[in-house]
Protein backbone atom coordinates (compact mmCIF):
# COMPACT_ATOMS: atom_id res chain seq x y z
CA UNK A 1 0.00 0.00 0.00
CA UNK A 2 1.38 3.32 -1.17
CA UNK A 3 0.95 5.06 2.32
CA UNK A 4 2.29 8.75 0.93
CA UNK A 5 -0.91 9.16 -1.27
CA UNK A 6 -2.80 7.83 1.84
CA UNK A 7 -1.30 10.58 4.53
CA UNK A 8 -1.06 13.21 1.59
CA UNK A 9 -3.12 15.61 3.32
CA UNK A 10 -0.53 15.16 6.60
CA UNK A 11 2.00 15.69 4.06
CA UNK A 12 1.24 18.82 2.31
CA UNK A 13 0.26 19.96 5.54
CA UNK A 14 3.88 19.70 6.34
CA UNK A 15 5.46 21.23 3.86
CA UNK A 16 3.08 23.85 3.74
CA UNK A 17 4.33 24.77 7.35
CA UNK A 18 7.70 24.23 6.74
CA UNK A 19 8.37 21.21 7.85
CA UNK A 20 11.86 20.68 8.27
CA UNK A 21 12.59 16.70 7.50
CA UNK A 22 10.58 14.05 5.45
CA UNK A 23 7.81 11.24 6.02
CA UNK A 24 9.60 8.45 3.83
CA UNK A 25 7.54 4.96 3.44
CA UNK A 26 9.95 1.82 5.16
CA UNK A 27 7.85 -1.68 4.96
CA UNK A 28 3.74 -0.94 6.33
CA UNK A 29 4.90 2.45 8.32
CA UNK A 30 5.37 5.33 6.72
CA UNK A 31 7.51 7.85 8.77
CA UNK A 32 7.43 11.78 9.79
CA UNK A 33 10.83 12.93 11.10
CA UNK A 34 11.45 16.34 11.65
CA UNK A 35 11.06 19.43 13.10
CA UNK A 36 8.54 22.27 13.26
CA UNK A 37 8.86 25.57 15.00
CA UNK A 38 6.11 25.66 17.25
CA UNK A 39 3.53 23.06 18.89
CA UNK A 40 0.69 24.45 16.96
CA UNK A 41 2.15 23.36 13.75
CA UNK A 42 3.01 20.12 15.42
CA UNK A 43 -0.57 19.54 16.28
CA UNK A 44 -1.75 20.66 12.80
CA UNK A 45 0.64 18.05 11.09
CA UNK A 46 -0.70 15.53 14.09
CA UNK A 47 -4.40 16.50 13.44
CA UNK A 48 -4.29 15.60 9.71
CA UNK A 49 -2.37 12.90 10.45
CA UNK A 50 -5.34 11.36 12.23
CA UNK A 51 -7.88 12.16 9.78
CA UNK A 52 -7.04 8.33 8.82
CA UNK A 53 -9.22 6.09 11.28
CA UNK A 54 -5.99 2.87 11.15
CA UNK A 55 -2.97 5.51 11.76
CA UNK A 56 -1.94 3.97 14.89
CA UNK A 57 -0.65 1.00 12.25
CA UNK A 58 0.19 3.22 9.54
CA UNK A 59 2.14 5.95 11.20
CA UNK A 60 5.57 6.45 13.15
CA UNK A 61 6.00 10.31 13.95
CA UNK A 62 9.09 12.24 15.36
CA UNK A 63 8.07 15.66 15.36
CA UNK A 64 10.22 17.95 17.45
CA UNK A 65 9.25 21.73 17.77
CA UNK A 66 12.88 23.45 17.36
CA UNK A 67 11.28 27.61 18.18
CA UNK A 68 12.72 30.13 15.43
CA UNK A 69 14.58 33.08 17.00
CA UNK A 70 13.22 36.40 17.62
CA UNK A 71 14.75 39.45 17.72
CA UNK A 72 15.19 40.89 21.25
CA UNK A 73 12.07 42.62 22.40
CA UNK A 74 9.61 40.94 20.58
CA UNK A 75 6.85 38.27 21.59
CA UNK A 76 5.78 37.05 18.74
CA UNK A 77 2.96 37.50 16.56
CA UNK A 78 0.15 36.84 18.89
CA UNK A 79 1.96 37.28 22.32
CA UNK A 80 1.32 33.70 23.59
CA UNK A 81 2.37 30.40 23.98
CA UNK A 82 0.58 27.18 23.23
CA UNK A 83 -0.41 24.10 25.29
CA UNK A 84 -1.33 20.63 24.19
CA UNK A 85 -3.72 19.13 26.88
CA UNK A 86 -3.03 15.85 28.00
CA UNK A 87 -5.18 13.48 29.79
CA UNK A 88 -5.37 14.51 33.57
CA UNK A 89 -5.04 18.52 32.39
CA UNK A 90 -6.96 20.93 34.43
CA UNK A 91 -6.92 24.55 33.43
CA UNK A 92 -5.28 25.48 37.35
CA UNK A 93 -2.73 22.54 36.83
CA UNK A 94 -1.19 23.98 33.60
CA UNK A 95 -1.66 27.50 35.00
CA UNK A 96 0.39 26.24 37.64
CA UNK A 97 3.20 24.81 35.15
CA UNK A 98 3.40 27.62 33.61
CA UNK A 99 2.99 30.82 35.73
CA UNK A 100 3.54 29.12 39.24
CA UNK A 101 -0.50 29.96 40.36
CA UNK A 102 -2.70 27.37 39.77
CA UNK A 103 -5.28 30.35 40.02
CA UNK A 104 -4.24 31.86 37.04
CA UNK A 105 -6.33 29.19 35.10
CA UNK A 106 -8.94 32.37 34.46
CA UNK A 107 -6.01 33.88 32.29
CA UNK A 108 -5.87 30.60 30.23
CA UNK A 109 -9.50 30.56 30.02
CA UNK A 110 -9.78 34.08 29.07
CA UNK A 111 -7.24 33.41 26.04
CA UNK A 112 -9.64 30.34 24.94
CA UNK A 113 -13.36 31.84 25.29
CA UNK A 114 -13.21 31.01 21.36
CA UNK A 115 -13.03 27.15 22.30
CA UNK A 116 -13.97 26.74 25.59
CA UNK A 117 -17.30 27.58 27.03
CA UNK A 118 -16.47 26.36 30.51
CA UNK A 119 -13.12 26.36 32.75
CA UNK A 120 -13.55 22.59 34.13
CA UNK A 121 -14.21 20.92 30.36
CA UNK A 122 -11.14 20.87 28.73
CA UNK A 123 -10.43 17.37 26.33
CA UNK A 124 -6.94 15.89 25.26
CA UNK A 125 -5.52 17.21 22.30
CA UNK A 126 -7.06 20.62 22.27
CA UNK A 127 -4.50 23.07 22.02
CA UNK A 128 -4.55 26.48 24.32
CA UNK A 129 -3.25 29.49 23.79
CA UNK A 130 -1.32 30.74 26.74
CA UNK A 131 -0.55 34.36 27.14
CA UNK A 132 2.48 35.42 28.41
Amino acid sequence: MDLRAKYDQAIQTAKRLGFQGAATQEGDKLHFKGTVHSEDEKNQIWNAIKTQGDWQKDINADINVVPQAQPVGTSGASGARTYTVKAGDTLSKIAKEHYGNANNYQKIFEANKDQLSDPDKIKPGQVLKIPV
